[in-house]
């Protein structure tokens, strides 16, 4: 008995940090912006109890479609890194000249600061003077320059690209080493029966790399659906509102017009859509494992 209650003593001593991690940097700020949603607080000293009137605020205006367009962009900005990941995992997996050479160059957009990079993109899209519609003026596909930002199609566009450039490095990385811990024994048996190379990836590398893909499917989807600093910095949310997402109304809300109980009842929904997606997540990876179990 006193070796148990050593062992459990020992076991809740190690759990002990961890969980006032948890409480202090995860559940408070959680608990208090949850409560801080259901009042009127802002620059004033008096905070008054508004019950639900925030959240009604939320769905009586236009955050409907703020909502629609959130899960577009991110569902095409992860679509794209997605597949241009898997696509430029293979290629960095097959036994070409200079393969490690292309494996550090699709490093720089990772390893360059986001700031400077997503800055970078801002200067391309100018329609004066920016690279982008410049070569393409030359080449003959625009008559004139063209202002990436400043149309609404264009700009979400823009956004979107940029953040595929940003995040598809994290993405091949990731499913490169999902690709090489492929015992090479099923390749070399596809290969022995005549099977080729696409049929190989289709059976072999897609199949076994799965729980890779939706893992980073996830990481991905979760950081593009709070991501800020791409579209704050070329766009800010415009041109008129074309490119406002979630997390930009909550910031234009909670610190721009300094609403921080409406902002806060902004910050709770964009944490009740990413648990909706995390739970979902979890349930098909349980299936998944589930049936490789048996």
């Amino acid at each position: 008995m006193t070796r148990s209650r050593s062992a459990t003593l020992f076991a809740l001593a190690l759990l002990l940090p961890a969980t006032i991690y948890i409480l202090v940097i995860v559940a408070y700020p959680l608990v208090d912006t949850f409560s801080l949603s259901f009042t009127d607080a802002s620059l004033r000293k008096t905070v008054n109890w508004v019950g639900w009137a925030n959240y009604q605020k939320i769905f009586g205006g236009d955050f409907g479609t703020i909502i629609v367009r959130t899960f577009v962009w991110t569902f095409f900005s992860v679509s794209i890194k997605m597949i241009i990941g898997t696509c430029g995992a293979v290629l960095l997996n097959a036994l070409v000249p200079g393969r490690a050479l292309f494996r550090m160059l699709t490093l720089p957009p990772w390893i360059i600061p986001m700031a400077i990079g997503i800055f970078m993109w801002g200067w391309m899209y100018n329609g004066q003077f920016g690279m982008i519609s410049g070569v393409l003026q030359n080449i003959g596909v625009l008559d004139r320059p063209l202002a990436w930002l400043a149309y609404g199609n264009t700009a979400f566009a823009a956004t979107v690209l940029t953040d595929v450039w940003i995040g598809v490095p994290l993405v091949t990385l990731y499913l490169l080493a999902a690709i090489q811990s492929i015992p090479k024994d099923l390749y070399e048996a596809a290969w022995t029966d005549g099977a080729e190379r696409f049929y190989r990836f289709r059976r072999i590398t897609l199949p076994l790399i799965v729980p890779a893909l939706l893992t980073m499917s996830m990481i991905s989807l979760i950081s593009t659906f709070n991501s800020f600093d791409i579209i704050w910095i070329l766009t800010q949310g415009g041109p008129n509102g074309q490119t406002t997402t979630m997390i930009i109304d909550t910031y234009r809300t909670a610190i721009g017009s300094y609403k921080y109980g409406e902002g806060a009842a902004r910050a709770v929904m964009i944490c009740i859509f990413v648990s909706i997606f995390c739970f979902f997540y979890f349930r098909v990876v349980n299936k998944l494992s589930a049936g490789e179990a048996k």
